[in-house]
């Protein structure tokens, strides 16, 4: 089939990849110059499998609360006269009871541990050179109550099989010297060795150039403006997609099927053809910085868990990424939340890097309020999803574009997952279409 995937960040790329080794025709429509440009250029880097927990949990609420109206809180709720955000909202706080977050939990896990085997096969397959570390996930803890909070996702995860393990701090330091100098502070940790970090940037980049010399034809700045359709019911499928190329020209290309793999852009896009999701983009920060004595710098990616940060060192680069804004698609750098990354950076690591010239960044996350992605199909019987992966694109990527290859290709993914629309559509391993 010619396939058409929407979006080059590292779902549409992992999408168009794996098309293509399904033997389709593919062709990537992005907006940016260039593959990775947008939401997965900057993040945190890690592939945090075992360290997926949803936003949404039963101490989210008290905290969303205790945060609004401060600029450098983790999770920053600043409400504006948008239906979408509301009803987001709302959705998320019914995702917060205990049954719903270990629910999502094990759906988050099942397609994240995929993705990562998928991932390293990839990486084998590739060559791909992307700072790749796989020293494991080391998550450490300053609040006595959120260690504690903490043990019981650790044994779900241990349960789901990922081996995540509670530490003292004792251990903490000395799986990570770099953090002796806030030793009094931490209470404890959680390791994962499994786990790994490395730049999704590099490697997007490295898989979209890699894709095309196979025959993948990527459409660099050309921007989607709206999906054509016809019919109804089940007989309504897409019958083209209207673009404004790099030349400014309107266009219309067609194709046997499309995937939408616009992040945070999916849901006004879907919008008028009555699919709502319920995808709202949550504004992460990043801040890279560079290494003067690597000797102070982390060796192993870490997490801290209360300023809501990870770190991942790439060479010579030390990433720090975090924090979630709920305020609508404005990719404005907020001073005091780019602030904050840097003084508590300078904090964990005083002596380890340049802090008077750091790179700041700021992307949009597809959130939703579950954390788990749509991925599947719709009620256009040609239209497929792969978008809504939140925080953790870097993480769910690779496997997600294996699946909804497979899931066009009419066959089953090797994954426990509710994949969208497709619950029951599915017979002894074979996808029946209609």
């Amino acid at each position: 089939m010619k396939v058409i995937v929407l979006g080059s960040g590292i779902i549409g790329t992992s999408s168009a990849w794996f098309l293509h080794k399904a033997g389709h025709d593919v062709t990537v429509i992005e907006r940016q110059p260039g593959a990775a440009q947008e939401t997965s250029f900057a993040n945190g880097g890690q592939i945090s499998v075992s360290h997926a927990e949803p936003w949404a949990n039963p101490s989210a609420p008290l905290k969303v609360l205790k945060w609004i109206g401060k600029d450098d809180a983790p999770l920053l709720f600043r409400p504006r006269a948008e239906l979408l955000q509301w009803l987001w909202g709302m959705s998320f706080l019914r995702e917060c009871t205990q049954k719903r977050t270990d629910d999502n939990i094990r759906q988050i896990v099942a397609i994240s541990e995929y993705s990562r085997r998928t991932l390293q096969a990839l990486r084998a397959e590739t060559g791909i050179h992307y700072d790749c570390l796989t020293k494991g996930i080391l998550h450490f803890y300053t609040d006595q109550k959120e260690f504690d909070i903490s043990l019981p996702a650790a044994k779900l995860m241990r349960d789901l099989g990922c081996p995540r393990h509670s530490i003292s701090a004792e251990e903490v330091i000395k799986l990570e010297p770099a953090l002796a100098s806030i030793r009094d502070k931490i209470v404890g940790g959680d390791f994962t060795a499994t786990d790994e970090s490395g730049d999704v940037y590099q490697f997007t980049h490295g898989l979209a150039q890699k894709s095309i010399d196979a025959g993948v034809d990527f459409q660099f700045n050309t921007t989607v403006t709206r999906l054509l359709t016809e019919g109804s019911g089940t007989s309504a499928k897409i019958t083209g997609v209207e673009v404004i190329d790099g030349a400014g020209r309107h266009k219309v290309l067609h194709a046997d099927a499309f995937i939408m793999a616009m992040g945070s852009f999916s849901q006004p896009l879907l919008k008028p053809l009555g699919i709502n999701l319920m995808v709202y983009p949550g504004k992460g920060y990043s801040a890279t910085y560079d290494i003067t004595n690597p000797g102070a710098a982390p060796t192993i990616s870490l997490t801290d868990d209360g300023y809501k940060l990870v770190v991942s060192r790439f060479g010579n680069r030390l990433r720090v990424a975090g924090t979630c804004e709920i305020n609508g698609y404005s990719r404005e750098l907020n001073t005091a939340r780019c602030a904050a990354i840097t003084r508590r950076t300078r904090e964990l690591f005083p002596d380890a890097c340049n802090y008077d010239t750091p790179t700041y960044w700021a992307g949009l996350r597809p959130l939703t309020p579950s954390n788990v992605p749509y991925i599947g199909k719709t009620k256009y019987n040609n239209l497929f999803l792969n978008t809504g992966h939140g925080t953790l694109g870097w993480t769910m990527g690779a496997g997600s574009g294996r699946a909804i290859a497979e899931i066009v290709s009419g066959r089953l993914p090797e994954v426990d997952f509710k994949f969208t629309g497709i619950e029951s559509g599915f017979h002894r391993g074979v996808l029946l279409t209609t």
